[in-house]
Formats: structure tokens, sequence, C-alpha cells
């Protein structure tokens, strides 16, 4: 197991790597960089101090020169500064990484427990009324906007209700813990039903294909009850598949939540990196994407871990 989880470091560091490469080309690549972002508020500016301020940032240099400098200083731990808020890169995304992160893991282990109990309760009894309507919340899950999702959820439970806050992480002059518990309850109900509908049809189908199986009749044959059959003999090898369509979505969450992010006014990483690529704020948007890659590698290695856990027979080598 040792040797196997070294092998897949390496392998995350090489990937990481590639990826830093191709992404810091593609950044570079796009038509504008700073300075001329800069250049649209200094119209007096002359052609000697724009050429001048090139050569401070370096983008005077070839790119693969530009990226060498980038990638020497990253390994030192230096990312750069981000050009929108005047700091270390890694400033600025600590407070982003902070509230994704809060997001991401109450949003999925929502959706888990929900996905789970519900797609049991539809497998044990295909086409039955419970199965159906299951099924009905999974498709409007999988189908609903996400953006029409949350502006739902904040006319009802914030505007008509009062229950809860529409927007924000925390109220001006509290900011507790509860109140900042509240604040989440809105934008983690909503992510965790954008993708608890896809959950829920994977474990319905999984848990149907394995009650079939021959272990199974073998173990009702012998006597065991269907508690027992369930959750002992099925439940564990119908979690085999699901888990790498759960690990995939997690590493997505961790950047893919701009929609609900934005539309609960939430500072998270999504919403970061897609400003950053707005505002041409290469190393921020670098270093965001490059731990979005990371977070990615990280659920692939926990999901083979997992499934050597469901499933003693599965050698890690």
């Amino acid at each position: 197991m040792g040797g196997y989880i070294l092998r897949r470091a390496v392998q995350a560091l090489v990937v990481l790597l590639v990826m830093s490469f191709i992404i810091y080309s593609l950044i570079g690549l796009m038509p504008g960089d700073p300075i001329d972002v800069m250049l649209s508020t200094m119209p007096n500016i002359t052609p000697e101090q724009v050429a001048q301020m090139r050569h401070v940032y370096g983008l005077d240099q070839p790119l693969l020169l530009r990226y060498w400098h980038w990638l020497g200083a990253a390994l030192r731990g230096d990312f750069g500064f981000s050009r929108l808020h005047a700091e270390p890169v890694l400033v600025v995304l600590g407070p982003a990484l902070a509230q994704t992160c809060r997001l991401m893991l109450a949003s999925f282990t929502l959706s888990v427990v929900l996905s789970l109990s519900l797609g049991v309760v539809a497998a044990l009894r295909p086409g039955s009324w419970r199965d159906a309507l299951i099924g009905f919340f999974a498709f409007a899950g999988i189908s609903v906007p996400v953006f029409w999702l949350a502006l739902v959820l904040i006319l009802v439970f914030a505007v008509w209700l009062h229950w809860l806050p529409a927007s924000g992480i925390a109220t001006v002059g509290a900011g507790g813990f509860g109140d900042q518990l509240r604040h989440l309850v809105l934008p983690v109900v909503t992510l965790a039903l954008a993708i608890t509908g896809q959950f829920i049809r994977f474990v319905r189908a999984s848990m149907i294909e394995t009650l079939r199986m021959d272990h199974i009749r073998t173990a009702r044959a012998k006597g065991a009850g269907e508690r027992r059959v369930v959750l002992v003999h099925a439940f564990r090898n119908a979690l085999i598949p699901v888990v790498t369509v759960m690990a995939l979505s997690f590493g997505g969450l961790f950047s893919g939540a701009l929609i609900t992010e934005t539309m609960f006014a939430q500072p998270g990483m999504g919403k970061m990196i897609y400003d950053a690529i707005l505002g041409n704020d290469y190393n921020l948007a670098l270093t965001g994407l490059l731990f979005a890659t990371l977070v990615t590698l990280l659920s692939n290695l926990v999901a083979d871990l997992a499934y050597a856990w469901l499933d003693p027979r599965i050698a890690l080598r």
C-alpha cells in the first residue's frame, strides 16, 4: 500500500507539472496582459515607460523563459503577487480556500447522505410508488438549473419566510459561529441538490444489480435477515462503482461552484478563479487552477483506496 501511494504521489507531481505548463501557456496566450490593463487607466504614459514596465514584470521575455522563472519561484513557495488584490497569491487564496472547503464539504456530505439513503430505498422496491417519487426527485435535481434553484430558495426562505439570510458569509456586527452556519444553509442545500440527483440514479442502479447477484441469493437462502442482506452483503459491493462518480464530483466542486458562489455572494475559489481570469491576474488564476487540479488528483487517490477497503479482492499495485 505504501509503495502504491508513493507512486501515485509521483504521478500527481508529474501531472501538476504538466498542467502548470499548459495553464501558464494558455493564460499567457490570452489577448492582453496585466500591463495592457494598467495602461487603460494611465493615458499619459510614454512608450519608454511601457517598455520599462514590461521589463520589470518580465513580460518582454519568451513564454518558456517566463514559465521557467515562475516554476523556480513556485518550488521555493513563492507564487507571486496578485495584481487584482495587491497581495501575495497565497494570502489571497487562504480565505477563498477556507470558504470553498466549508461549502464543498458540507454540500458533499449532505448529498452523500441523501443519495445513499434514497438510492437504497428506491432499489429495494423497483417500480413502486416510492421508487417513482424518488426518481422524480432525482430527475428534477438533474434537470433544474442551479441558478433557478438558488433564486427559488432565496425567494422562499429569505424573502417570504425571513428564516435565512440571502447572501454573504456573516452578518455585519455579528459573525458568530451560529450566524455563519445560517449563511451557509442556502448555498449548501443548493449545491447539494444539484449533485444529489445523479448520485441517486447511480446508487439505485448499482444496488439493483448487486441485489440480483448469486451471493445475495445465497445469503438469503442461508436465512440471513433482509436488513443484513442489504446493509452488509449488498450495500458495500454496490458502493464500488458509485465511489468513482462521487470522487470525480468532489473534485469538480472545488472550482465548479461558480454559479452558487455568485448567487449567494460567497467569496470562494470558483468566483476567485473566474475574476482572476477576466482580470488577467496570471499568478492568481494559475495557482487557483493548480489547487483545483490537486484536489481532483487527491479525490481520485481516495477513490482508489476506498476500492481496496470496500472489496479486499482489489489489489493496489
